[in-house]
């Protein structure tokens, strides 16, 4: 055979300038179209299911790139099987994912039932595919018939067809019962149910990566069988790859591959007899071989080798070894297929033949919708569906996971249990070591009425119950006992304690430096822990008042005698007795919300992704903004019952104070539920690894804890910190729901209503980045 010689730059691009097609109203391209193939070779796409044209892909950075496809040409006939052979890593599945529409190409095109993989009413990703990934890419929580409810849904079908075709299936692949889980059947057993998902709505193009690994050998033959009567009719075009080469004789065409590029593409009889080898391992050696000797491939043997649609085929006699190029029809820029045009054709002897394409649907003629694909009407999917399907998925997944429904109930009402009994609470046996000099040993005797005898004693009766007195002999082993921690603190009385307070009150301004230092209590603290130093604080000097206060009522003298000189009324909102609880409380509400809802969904899409499950999915038809959705309203529901447990625990059980609308604090707390979703959603799309999703998770845990003013005032930061605080999704619903449990403000509050705001920008925020990376992603 003649070597095949791509045209020149100018006659490829009045090649693509020839047969670029415009919109014809439908939406979509059509693939009706008569064209030249640059190698040499014409054919024609309505005879074409698929055909790849000067495809290159690489991966990696422009500096280092890992070429995956190069200059490669494919060309699948309608109604036949094309097996794809070649070693792991020659490019096979890239390649098969180029032409679901899961990856693109860097460079070159591909055409398919319908037009390009992606455009609109190309069936391609959709119904128009069925498609058997290398992994077993099912979910391993559903049964038999649950797994092709979903797929079947998925691809509109009708609930009882999906039974109908289930029955075929189940008999035809020897599955076991319907009912059975699939993580419960053997390897085996779960590729066949794999391979069954791509036969399920009988697609009109099957695409096959390896189904016959691990399957038995009469089982084996048996789909294989299936695929040749399938194809028998020319409606169904079936693509599958092999280890098994020997197996490959039954495939009408077969296309060996090997470090991206396509060695021979012809029929096993054709290879055999060409190269006159006794079978299809040794004319992939022959090929590799002489690859290899010429470090790239330049002839035809080396590269695309089709008889499948020649020139012969459309009547061009013997020429078919001659480069054929497309002259352009004075004033033809762009074709449109709803009027009849003649192309000129052009052989390198230079004679001419003129071909007339008729419009892809004449108006006297019925549309079968079999064939056309151009519009939107063709393989119609209804979202409800979809939609079902899906929902049903991640409930599924969800109830039959025991550790994750405990997760998303159990955890939530231990966490505010644990809260609620943890902090907030005054400490209590707390040490405090009492040097009395006034008495001998630990006995502390008083005498109750207006008698003024060991007032040291009636005062240490005034102290808190939850402090443990310890007594001491001397101020020194005393203080050494804080120091050795065996106590929080140090009380000292002189021996003349009583007399000089005596003195002190009655002589008033008049007391000397000697009466004012012996009627003073001494305090050593350990501050080393501030809230237990502060609250030791406070009990004291409480003590003293309420000491005070009683010794002059007792005496028949005004009690505010003994107060000092500030009066607290009471406070415009909260307490006289404040409750850290009630400050904490609604940071740790929405953090508990807010943070449970990123865990569920952080690892969501990358679970899926890792199997196989989402590719699969997406192969099928389902949209980004589908599945998004799908899981939004799913982590919607299972939010809601955590927004309930945990506000039923804090408000009602807990008593945490709530003195605003009880409803705008449901809506708050559920939106910022919906804020941490969307976040984890956001982890969910940029992260490839599981753990990188939770170390992303950890890693934004605490830093919006500590900025987020939930267990202390954002005014306590330094004033950069306070513009980053207000940046974070938790900050201004904290405020905003602090304001509504402490002060009872209503939404028209700035405060308040700020939060919502908030809030539902964090939400938009969220769902843009998802959206755009899972589509950035998907190409």
């Amino acid at each position: 055979m003649m070597e095949s010689v791509p045209p020149p730059p100018s006659d490829k691009r009045r090649l693509k300038k020839m047969f670029s097609w415009t919109d014809d109203g439908t939406g979509g391209s059509d693939t009706n179209v008569t064209t030249i193939d640059d190698g040499g070779t014409m054919w024609n796409r309505q005879q074409q299911a698929v055909s790849v044209r000067y495809a290159f892909k690489q991966y990696g950075s422009k500096s280092k790139p890992n070429q995956v496809l190069s200059n490669l040409n494919m060309t699948v006939a309608k109604g036949t099987i094309y097996g794809l052979l070649g070693a792991s890593g020659c490019g096979k599945t890239t390649l098969l994912s180029c032409i679901v529409g899961r990856r693109r190409l860097n460079s070159g095109e591909i055409w398919v039932p319908g037009g390009k993989p992606g455009t609109k009413g190309s069936g391609v990703p959709g119904a128009r595919v069925g498609y058997m990934p290398q992994e077993i890419a099912l979910y391993g929580e559903f049964s038999i018939k649950e797994t092709m409810m979903y797929f079947g849904w998925i691809f509109g079908m009708q609930t009882s067809e999906i039974m109908e075709r289930l029955q075929f299936l189940l008999n035809f692949l020897d599955l076991p019962s319907q009912n059975r889980l699939v993580k419960n059947l053997s390897g085996g057993q779960q590729r066949r149910v794999s391979f069954a998902v791509a036969l399920m709505h009988d697609p009109e193009l099957l695409i096959l990566d390896e189904p016959t690994v691990g399957v038995d050998p009469l089982l084996r033959q048996s789909i294989w069988n299936h695929l040749v009567h399938i194809t028998k009719a020319g409606q169904k075009t079936v693509i599958i790859t092999t280890h098994y080469i020997e197996e490959a004789r039954q495939a009408h065409t077969i296309g060996l591959m090997r470090s991206g590029r396509l060695l021979a593409e012809e029929s096993p009889q054709v290879l055999l007899s060409m190269y006159q080898c006794q079978n299809l391992e040794d004319v992939f050696l022959k090929l590799s071989r002489k690859q290899g000797a010429n470090g790239a491939v330049a002839t035809t043997e080396q590269m695309n080798i089709s008889n499948n649609i020649s020139l012969s085929a459309l009547a061009f006699g013997n020429k078919k070894d001659n480069p054929v190029y497309v002259s352009q029809e004075s004033g033809v820029v762009g074709l449109n297929f709803h009027q009849s045009k003649e192309i000129l054709i052009s052989d390198s002897n230079g004679s001419t033949l003129g071909i007339n394409v008729s419009p892809s649907h004449p108006p006297s003629a019925a549309i079968d919708c079999d064939d056309c694909g151009r519009c939107s009407n063709c393989f119609n999917i209804t979202s409800r569906g979809k939609i079902r399907a899906l929902l049903q998925k991640n409930f599924l997944r969800m109830w039959r996971n025991v550790g994750v429904m405990l997760f998303i109930f159990a955890l939530p009402v231990m966490q505010v249990v644990l809260f609620c009994l943890a902090i907030g609470r005054d400490p209590t046996g707390l040490k405090l070591a009492i040097v009395n000099q006034e008495i001998v040993g630990e006995d502390c005797p008083f005498n109750e009425g207006c008698k003024f005898s060991n007032l040291s004693c009636r005062y240490l009766d005034h102290l808190n119950n939850n402090i443990d007195q310890k007594y001491y002999p001397d101020p020194e082993s005393a203080i050494n006992a804080v120091k050795q921690g065996d106590a929080w603190g140090v009380l000292y009385f002189t021996d003349n304690f009583t007399d000089a307070l005596v003195a002190r009150i009655t002589l008033g301004r008049d007391a000397d430096d000697e009466t004012l230092d012996q009627s003073e209590i001494r305090v050593w603290l350990d501050m080393s822990n501030q809230q237990i130093g502060i609250m030791l604080n406070r009990d004291l000097q409480l003590a003293y008042k309420d000491f005070a206060q009683d010794l002059l009522k007792t005496c028949g003298n005004n009690p505010k005698l003994g107060d000092v000189p500030i009066q607290f009324k009471e406070p415009i909102y909260g307490s006289n007795d404040p409750s850290f609880t009630d400050f904490v409380a609604p940071g740790v509400i929405l953090t508990i919300v807010f943070f449970l809802a990123v865990a569920l969904t952080s690892s969501a899409l990358i679970i899926e992704r890792t199997e196989g499950l989402l590719d699969r999915s997406w192969v099928a038809g389902v949209t980004p903004t589908e599945i998004l959705f799908s899981h939004v309203v799913t982590q919607f529901a299972v939010m809601c019952g955590q927004t309930a447990l945990v506000l039923i625990f804090m408000i009602l059980v807990f008593d945490v104070t709530c003195n605003g609308d009880i409803f705008w604090v449901i809506v708050l707390t559920l939106l910022q539920g919906l804020c941490g979703m969307c976040f984890g959603f956001v982890i969910s799309a940029i992260c490839e690894l599981e753990r990188n999703a939770i170390q992303l998770a950890l890693g934004s845990f605490y830093p919006t804890l500590l900025l987020s003013g939930v267990i202390w005032p954002i005014e306590g930061m330094p004033e950069f910190l306070r513009y980053i605080s207000l940046g974070l999704p938790l900050t201004m619903a904290t405020t905003s729901l602090r304001s509504m449990l402490s002060r009872g403000w209503e939404i028209y509050e700035s405060d308040v209503y700020l939060g919502f705001v908030s809030t539902i920008f964090w939400i938009l925020g969220f769902l843009i980045i998802t959206l755009t990376v899972l589509k950035f992603k998907r190409g």
